[in-house]
């Protein structure tokens, strides 16, 4: 006859009593604004893209502007570039760096002037300009952010400086693009709290896509996907919410499928003036139906935004422009209200 086996040791049953008083306790959700708080210093995300907005991602443009080459100019199509370094720039006289952060620290202490906190990142890739546009290489969402993958030879670099960033802000990256996907900011847009939408485009992907709606739909948020005419690379240059309902649009730039779609809804649609600057709408709310605009918007449009209730905060920033983004394009919200 076999002697007794103990069914376990002294250790292990102490071990399993401890984890069946202090066992796995996933409740509340990660993205819950007081466990945020608890764990990461602050509630993160974004559920929509016009609530207060409580802290953005910025970069002031600095030493990376001087890859521009006065001597590579490109006549056909203006601006200056060098395809085989893969930079270009789209003003047609040099970039004014002076002109250009002087811009941006207007812009920086407005948003400060209205309790945003403005987190910087440190000193961009030699030869990143455009990493002052930091829409493009992160995405706020529920409970934290995705840093994207940029499309452009010019770009590709961002996302370390953007993570970095983010890693020392302490806020939550619940996603990194990889492999061949790309997918940048600009192509993004959140409508509510349970639908965005992203544009297909030289500049967003399919394989981007995926995997940004990857994320999304464990967040509970569908994604409308528009395909982009051409090589326009961003929704956000033909769709812009300002208010809950309420957005800019380009009317020439963006399918039926999804103008009936917002119509549907019951969204206060503005129609941009083809007489206005493209850049108006290129705009940031920072609070429903409180925008920041750039200056050179048409009467027409100002009387329609007027119409709409939408209180408008003057930007001059054409300088920073010339080099192909905008207000919108310099700012990665990573806090917003949810209403």
């Amino acid at each position: 006859m076999s002697a007794h086996t103990a069914a376990m040791s002294e250790h292990e049953y102490r071990e399993a009593k401890f984890f069946q008083t202090f066992g796995s306790v996933p409740t509340p959700a990660f993205h819950d604004p007081e466990e945020q708080t608890r764990v990461w210093g602050r509630p993160w995300g974004c559920t929509n893209d016009v609530g207060k907005l409580r802290a953005v991602l910025m970069h002031r443009p600095g030493e990376e502007i001087n890859v521009v080459d006065k001597n590579k100019p490109m006549p056909e199509i203006g601006g200056f570039g060098d395809p085989e370094k893969g930079w270009y720039f789209m003003g047609k006289t040099p970039p004014d760096l002076a002109a250009m952060q002087a811009a941006h620290d207007a812009f920086t202490a407005l948003l400060r002037s209205e309790g945003v906190d403005v987190i910087l990142t440190e000193k961009a890739a030699p030869g990143a300009l455009k990493s002052t546009f930091c829409r493009d290489s992160v995405i706020g969402v529920k409970g934290g952010a995705i840093v994207t993958r940029l499309a452009r030879r010019a770009r590709r670099g961002e996302e370390l400086m953007v993570t970095q960033a983010l890693a020392r802000a302490g806020c939550p990256i619940l996603g990194t693009l990889h492999g061949e996907a790309v997918f940048e900011g600009g192509g993004f847009a959140l409508i509510d709290e349970k639908t965005a939408v992203c544009s297909l485009s030289v500049a967003c992907n399919e394989e981007g896509i995926r995997q940004v709606e990857m994320i999304l739909n464990s967040l509970g948020v569908e994604l409308i996907k528009v395909p982009m005419p051409g090589y326009r690379i961003h929704i956000d240059g033909s769709f812009m919410m300002i208010d809950h309902e309420t957005a800019i649009i380009n009317i020439n730039e963006l399918p039926y499928f999804f103008i009936d779609r917002l119509k549907k809804r019951g969204m206060n649609l503005i129609e941009l003036p083809p007489e206005d600057n493209a850049f108006s709408l290129n705009c940031l709310a920072i609070a429903p139906g409180r925008v920041v605009m750039h200056a050179t918007r048409t009467p027409r449009l100002a009387e329609r935004l007027d119409k709409a209730g939408i209180t408008i905060l003057t930007l001059d920033y054409e300088c920073i422009e010339l080099n192909g983004g905008g207000i919108h394009c310099s700012t990665g919200p990573l806090a917003r209200d949810p209403n």
